[in-house]
């Protein structure tokens, strides 16, 4: 295991490859945008524009995928205020058992700017049959969520009629992870190629008690369906120069978002800003940080490190100090949803952790054999 020598980027990253001088491709990238012609930028955009109300068949000139949160919220504002663009928003709801009072009130803050949001609700049994079994065989119970999350965009782009789709940042450039790199740095239809999203394969979650035809929003569009509906999905975040999670989260405040007031260490998140909608996440990113060794705070501090608003000594400290930390309550609350004790729970969790970067301490207890910022 090694860091990026610029900011606390593990090349333990899916899909990341660092460069021969140390440096991983997401501060590539960014030492990259002092060279970038702003107005050639600013041309592509328009002709993006053109593109959408030219194909506006539907009476929407493009679509949105939201969650209410703090990025969405941002774009969606550019889109109507800045671009006058007319977008139909869309969100995939989460079951009562998983969804936040604090993300209904957040996408009701969102449609009062004046959008109208169609929300899509994937049957909520089927739904906590599929978190159980991607946490069963993955140890992650996003992997089946996620697949609807991503394919509710594009499939309802299709049925509307909406070829253009407005995403957010090009996690390729943005984070890293080169899998999803297009033909351009906006173009984002390979986005089925995320790590999770495996290119939208639904094998794994058919058996004898779960059939195609109840998994439909599950199934990701093929590229020869996006290609017969000419669907153009395009990371506006790419065309920012200061798309950030703290300054889309700073702006969306200002905008009526209702953010998180836990403590830093119950969520992992000394900021409050992200995963608004639901609270499961929470112990995913645990999970994601003893497989990988990283968590949400290496991608927080990596862009206020590229961003030059922290020193990487300031971010190792946070990192060491909150990266994989996640309160007992929300362990509970997720054990209890699908049906498992709070141990077998850590059993199962305890299966995938990287045990060249961990050591076990206890069931539930482990302690980092590398140093933040060196590595092993």
């Amino acid at each position: 295991m090694k860091f990026c020598k610029t900011c606390l980027q593990p090349d333990t990253r899916p899909n990341s490859v660092f460069h021969s001088d140390g440096i991983c491709p997401a501060c590539k990238y960014h030492e990259s945008l002092k060279d970038v012609d702003w107005e050639d930028r600013k041309k592509e955009l328009g002709s993006i524009v053109n593109f959408g109300k030219a194909n506006n068949h539907s009476g929407y000139d493009c679509i949105i995928g939201v969650s209410g949160g703090k990025d969405s919220l941002r774009q969606a504002l550019f889109v109507k205020e800045t671009l006058k663009m007319k977008p139909l928003l869309v969100s995939l709801g989460y079951p009562p058992e998983q969804v936040t009072q604090r993300g209904v009130q957040n996408i009701s803050n969102m449609i009062s700017h004046g959008f109208d949001c169609v929300t899509i609700n994937p049957a909520p049994g089927i739904w906590r049959d599929l978190k159980r079994k991607g946490f069963r065989q993955y140890t992650n119970s996003f992997r089946s969520t996620e697949l609807a999350l991503f394919s509710s965009v594009p499939k309802f782009a299709i049925a509307y009629q909406i070829p253009l789709i407005w995403w957010g940042e090009n996690s390729a450039l943005q984070l890293g992870e080169t899998a999803i790199l297009g033909k351009s740095g906006s173009d984002g239809n390979n986005l089925r190629k995320m790590n999770t999203l495996n290119g939208g394969d639904i094998t794994w979650l058919l058996s004898e008690e779960i059939k195609k035809n109840q998994i439909l929003q599950y199934c990701y569009p093929s590229p020869e369906e996006m290609e017969q509906a000419n669907l153009r999905i395009t990371f506006l975040g790419y065309f920012w120069k200061d798309w950030s999670l703290l300054n889309n989260g700073n702006y969306s405040v200002l905008r009526g978002l209702d953010i998180r007031d836990e403590k830093p260490w119950e969520i992992g998140d000394p900021y409050g800003i992200t995963s608004l909608d639901e609270d499961f996440v929470t112990f995913n990113q645990m999970i994601k940080y003893l497989k990988f060794g990283f968590g949400r705070i290496t991608d927080y501090v990596n862009e206020e490190i590229r961003n030059g608003l922290m020193t990487r000594e300031e971010g190792i400290s946070l990192v060491q100090k909150y990266d994989g930390t996640c309160s007992p309550y929300y362990i509970e609350k997720f054990a209890n949803y699908i049906g498992i004790s709070v141990r077998e729970f850590w059993e199962q969790v305890d299966q995938s952790v990287n045990k060249d970067l961990f050591e076990k301490v206890s069931l539930g207890e482990y302690k980092r054999k590398f140093t933040v910022g060196v590595g092993l």
